[in-house]
């Protein structure tokens, strides 16, 4: 099987097409549990190396895991908008990355180059150093680029009022909301605070509109079916359903509800 014909290709061509993406988050540093849930339909599988507990070693074991499912596409977020940490997750293998708290679009642009290979007429700075990534993505620097899924997220009031710019940055693949972060940056008492409820569900629709204006895809994070479905239906059409910790922690209280009745 070639890097072109793996079926986690296909899905970064489709999310770039802005075709609905449906993901699942994970925090926790489990290969079997990842490579399982990668086997169950969901388009990718996204590591948090920000606020999840697994380091470099458990980023690299589980995209492995994820690869070895066979279906979903492995990809991280990163802990900071540094270019080496972007760099060493998509050498180890990740086919896109999602970039923490981008507030503007200087920050955009530095991590667009520090995800893209230089070009004569682009601005790319990654260093050339495959490793795992080589042998699922690529093999050129030209066809990595294109094989790789590259957003930012908006989560805080000064990227809201940076959208437009943000959006503009060129080969950006587009934007990744986080409500919760950008509930508090709202004024929220804590996440999904419900008195900025309706100030918060009037900015996701202008960073939907924003994105959709210059043709980026328009991704959000969720916890749950009911609402990544209202979200798709909506217009953002990269949305995580779910999350491993959180999942799990429902499902092991719902079955000692359920046992004690």
């Amino acid at each position: 099987m070639t890097a072109t014909t793996h079926p986690a290709a296909e899905v970064i061509r489709r999310a770039k097409d802005k075709q609905p993406t449906f993901g699942f988050w994970s925090v926790l540093d489990a290969p079997a549990s990842n490579e399982r849930i990668a086997r169950l339909g969901y388009d990718y599988v996204c590591l948090d190396a920000q606020h999840g507990l697994l380091g470099y070693a458990g980023i690299l074991q589980n995209l492995m895991a994820i690869d070895a499912g066979h279906g979903a596409a492995g990809v991280v977020r990163v802990g900071a908008n540094d270019a080496a940490a972007i760099g060493r997750a998509l050498d180890a293998g990740a086919r896109g990355i999602i970039v923490p708290l981008v507030n503007n679009a200087a920050e955009a642009r530095a991590a667009v180059a520090a995800a893209r290979y230089p070009r004569a007429a682009g601005t790319g700075q990654r260093s050339y150093g495959p490793m795992r990534s080589g042998l699922r993505i690529g093999p050129t620097p030209a066809e990595a680029d294109e094989a790789v899924l590259v957003l930012v997220m908006v989560e805080t009031a000064e990227a809201l009022a940076n959208l437009d710019d943000i959006c503009a940055v060129e080969d950006l693949d587009g934007i990744y909301v986080g409500p919760y972060d950008l509930s508090l940056g709202l004024g929220g008492k804590y996440p999904l605070d419900p008195d900025v409820q309706d100030s918060l569900e009037d900015r996701l629709k202008r960073a939907l509109t924003a994105a959709e204006a210059a043709g980026k895809i328009a991704g959000i994070h969720t916890l749950d079916a009911a609402t990544a479905r209202s979200r798709a239906q909506q217009g953002f059409t990269f949305v995580t359903v779910a999350t491993d910790l959180v999942e799990l922690e429902n499902a092991a209280a719902s079955q000692l509800a359920e046992a004690k009745a």
